[in-house]
């Protein structure tokens, strides 16, 4: 089932420097809406795009041009400085040349609106920043945006950016999609370069992106995908959804929606079947906790020693927990998540992973405010997401609604099946409408 791309998008080369004014004006203002969504704005359309190959840019061959894009606080951005979130990191000198992926998307002649707010490091999936601010989710308001992309989702989802350019590390794309009522997309990681990115996990970070549908999102990873990479389309048809694992604590109004979801999808012709996932239930064994902890703290082993005091506490908290974990059983813990990506490729047999993306709609800012609260909810929200990051595979996240309530609906393949799977996803949604 192939639906092909829109004739049209809500965008133009020739538009937009008018509307990347009217976005800084919006942002400036003070509209409530926009608070917090952006730690920066970059210089206007004409330099937003400065770089781009004129030729490339000129083309209507990428789909891109004059498409607004806003950029998460990891990626470096020519000219600005990435703090990526971090106190420790504001008076670093400027970057000296684009992302990896900032550059290709540059090529294509998209624009660059700002660095979008985030988690400090990635490091949580609800969104949360001390230091710059927290935007409110687009459709609950006073409930958290998800994370840790919080400012690149809800730029999309009042229409600040076209695109979002994030990372996900364990949901940090599909889970504040999912709670904006938009689309994120985590691509295959050797898919897309992550070169000009801060890291937070070097095992599990994506870069990927967030928009309005998934046929923009497929246009957008078209752009950033690696030349080099040899995408496998085989991926067989059909959806299965797991009844062991992460299913068993949905809130009412999440089970409703997915289950009107799966209906909609047979009702189309898909098959849908529920399995036992053997791999996902020692999914459960897993200490996977232990790659950020160890990985953060490598990366950033200066400032959380040198000052701790400014990193937010909720952070800090989870980089000391590599205290606890030595080399050997950090390597056997590699181990052990390698025989696992094995087993869920040949357990899920070219079948895509059926599941809600969140079992819980966006809570509440207040429901977080005690440390334990805010560590059951993290965990909570990273639960099902972090399937494809662990496992190695592709996965998407499509807006459901009844009207009343929105969330998430994911799709997950294996490595490389991004092509097939985006296809998929753009199939299925307009069923899902």
């Amino acid at each position: 089932m192939t639906v092909p791309y829109p004739v049209s998008y809500p965008w133009a080369e020739e538009s937009a420097a008018d509307r990347i004014a009217a976005v800084q004006q919006r942002v400036k203002s003070s509209d409530p809406a926009t608070q917090s969504v952006f730690t920066q704005l970059f210089h206007g359309a004409k330099t937003a795009t400065a770089g781009a190959d004129s030729a490339v840019f000129a083309s209507p061959a990428s789909g891109l041009q004059g498409a607004l894009v806003s950029v998460k606080d990891l990626f470096d951005v020519n000219g600005y400085v990435t703090r990526a979130g971090t106190r420790f990191m504001q008076r670093n000198a400027p970057a000296n040349e684009d992302a990896a992926v900032v550059s290709a998307l540059r090529c294509a002649g998209a624009v660059m609106v700002g660095h979008t707010g985030m988690t400090e490091l990635a490091y949580s999936g609800l969104g949360i920043n001390p230091h710059y601010g927290t935007p409110d989710n687009a459709l609950y308001p006073g409930c958290i945006p998800g994370g840790s992309t919080a400012g690149g989702a809800v730029s999309v989802a009042i229409g600040l950016a076209d695109i979002a350019l994030g990372t996900d590390t364990g949901g940090s794309l599909r889970i504040p999609a999912a709670f904006n009522g938009i689309v994120g997309y985590k691509p295959t990681q050797r898919s897309v370069s992550r070169r000009g990115c801060r890291a937070l996990s070097v095992s599990l970070d994506s870069a990927g992106v967030m928009a309005e549908n998934a046929a923009i999102c497929e246009l957008a990873y078209h752009c950033i995908r690696s030349a080099e990479i040899q995408p496998d389309t085989a991926l067989t048809p059909e959806f299965v959804i797991p009844v062991n694992y992460g299913m068993d604590d949905l809130e009412p109004n999440v089970q409703a929606l997915f289950d009107q979801a799966v209906t909609r999808l047979r009702n189309a012709g898909f098959t849908v079947v529920r399995d036992t996932l053997a791999s996902l239930a020692a999914l459960n064994t897993l200490p996977v906790w232990q790659f950020a902890a160890v990985e953060s703290r490598a990366e950033y082993a200066e400032a959380y020693n040198a000052a701790p005091e400014l990193i937010d506490p909720a952070v800090l908290s989870r980089m000391s927990r590599a205290d606890d974990v030595s080399a050997v059983v950090y390597r056997q813990t590699i181990n052990q998540r390698s025989q696992l990506i094995d087993a869920f490729a040949q357990e899920l047999n070219g079948r895509v992973l059926l599941m809600p993306t969140v079992p819980i709609l966006p809570p509440a800012f207040d429901r977080l405010k005690k440390p334990v609260d805010y560590n059951r909810i993290n965990l909570q929200v990273l639960r099902n997401t972090s399937i494809a990051n662990v496992m190695d595979g592709c996965s998407i996240s499509l807006p459901i609604s009844d009207g009343r309530h929105t969330t998430g609906l994911m799709m997950t393949a294996k490595a490389l099946s991004d092509d097939a799977l985006l296809s998929l996803a753009v199939a299925c949604e307009e069923h899902l409408a």
